[in-house]
């Protein structure tokens, strides 16, 4: 028997082995730092980012492929990839208070945080399924145990624990799915899947069978109905930056994996799979829109509303045009900064450690006490309700352009609607901001801030703002991703 070496190519992985390689120096810097030099290992997380988005800059446009074609590095990989990024450098900001006042171990948090990060970069890279279980698995792993950081906290044990046992079950699926499809095709990797569809269709019962598996396994990480039950009790009892990286990271990653095998395998463009799509984005979105209003914990009603909003991207999957998939990317990143930056606003606002602002109510006035916090709260809900110029309107205008350009005119109405429907929880927040009297008479007095988290909110502020009004440049970048992707 011949003993084959794989072809081994780190160049392939380089920026997620740089990611790894940082996440272990700032474990190794956390075991002898004293606890006032502790910010040091934020910066180092910091640098290992722009040293990794160096390397991204590096590869744009080159077609990478290593271990046999197991991951590749192509325009679309590196654009998620970016969002990832980006996502990570916004939550380290946003962790440098939680982390002084709350978190017993500086190290293991951020080093987390960036283990994380890699498998999301490995998993949207992966052009084989078992790559991309390993990717999911090893971000999903970092979430669980950044989730339950707080120890001391009963909620935060109590997400913690949630997380974990639906996410292993939703695993369950996933590798079954992989099984499944492998056994039908006796492939795990995306061109092979390819040729067994043009060959053969959907006529073998088992080949079905394990998509479906594998798209539920997807739907936990992206919180589609019905398989969202877990996101509210989970954002609510994670630490708020985790909860904000954790809501545009694990979804952006489902969603990476979704345009693969919707491009990859364009027969899935069958009736029976749209009509499943188009359902399962209606719900999505109208679910997560309903229940979003009549919340009053602040991190719920964001909870709620980014299962809407992953209804509002599913529109686009159903497009599965080239505008789609560059208005998902767009979409995506604008989601980056608005979401973020909202969780970014709560995590100002909160009190670390015991009782935190949560209450919409709490929120009575603020607009006068803090206004550069309730100027930034206010520009990423008006750009999550979408309303011009913010990048959250003009995320919505490609996405709904490209669902109607494909044909999908009642579910682009339905999606307006809900639009408009969930300006009413957003606009709320607002309203109770500048046009209402605080409870008692009396705003509650700011816990003392670092400067990661104000630099956050400005530069999540400015990227809503720079994409809103001058949207050109960046849908033109995606525009040209979108267009390698299809010839791949």
């Amino acid at each position: 028997m011949d003993l084959i070496i794989p072809q081994i190519n780190f160049a392939a992985i380089a920026p997620a082995l740089t990611v790894v390689i940082t996440a272990s120096v700032i474990l190794f810097l956390g075991l002898f730092l004293p606890k006032i030099q502790r910010e040091i290992l934020a910066i180092v997380g910091i640098v290992g980012l722009i040293v990794t988005l160096k390397e991204l800059g590096g590869m744009w446009g080159r077609h990478i492929t290593g271990f046999n074609g197991m991951v590749g590095n192509d325009n679309i990989t590196l654009a998620f990839q970016l969002i990832f990024i980006i996502a990570a450098f916004l939550a380290i900001l946003l962790a440098l208070n939680h982390v002084e006042d709350t978190y017993v171990s500086y190290g293991d948090f951020y080093a987390l945080l960036l283990f994380g990060l890699s498998g999301m970069m490995v998993m949207v890279q992966g052009l084989n399924l078992l790559v991309v279980f390993l990717g999911l698995e090893l971000f999903s792993i970092s979430l669980y145990i950044l989730t339950g950081f707080r120890k001391m906290r009963a909620d935060s044990i109590e997400a913690a624990l949630k997380y974990f046992l639906l996410g292993a079950f939703s695993t369950g699926f996933l590798l079954y799915g992989i099984a499944l499809i492998y056994g039908a095709t006796g492939s795990f990797t995306f061109e092979g899947i390819l040729n067994y569809v043009n060959s053969h269709g959907f006529t073998n019962v088992m080949f079905v069978a394990g998509i479906i598996l594998f798209m539920i396994g997807l739907s936990f990480k992206a919180a589609f109905v019905p398989f969202h039950q877990w996101t509210p009790d989970v954002y609510q009892g994670a630490p708020t930056p985790v909860t904000a990286f954790m809501s545009v990271g694990a979804k952006a990653a489902a969603f990476a994996v979704l345009i693969r095998l919707f491009v990859s395998v364009a027969a899935f463009s069958t009736q029976e799979w749209t009509t499943a799509i188009w359902v399962l984005a209606f719900l999505t979105m109208t679910v997560g829109n309903v229940v979003a209003l009549v919340q009053r914990n602040i991190k719920r009603m964001l909870a709620y509303s980014s299962i809407a909003h992953a209804g509002y991207i599913l529109v686009a999957v159903l497009a599965g045009n080239e505008m789609g998939r560059s208005a998902i990317l767009f979409y995506l990143l604008a989601y980056t900064f608005m979401n973020l930056g909202a969780f970014g606003v709560v995590s100002y606002l909160g009190i670390s450690g015991k009782v935190e602002n949560l209450k919409i109510e709490s929120y009575r006035g603020i607009g006068y006490k803090y206004p550069f916090a309730a100027l930034a709260m206010a520009v990423f809900m008006f750009s999550l309700a979408g309303v011009p110029p913010t990048a959250g309107f003009v995320g919505k205008f490609y996405m709904f352009s490209a669902a109607l350009k494909a044909g999908f005119v009642w579910l682009v109405i339905l999606s307006v609607l809900n639009s408009v429907m969930s300006a009413y929880y957003y606009l709320r927040v607002v309203v109770a901001m500048y046009m209402q009297e605080p409870e008692g008479g009396k705003v509650f007095e700011m816990p003392t801030t670092s400067w990661g988290v104000g630099l956050a909110l400005l530069i999540a502020m400015l990227g809503v703002l720079y994409m809103g009004i001058f949207p050109s440049s960046m849908m033109a970048l995606f525009q040209k991703t979108a267009v390698l992707i299809s010839l791949l």
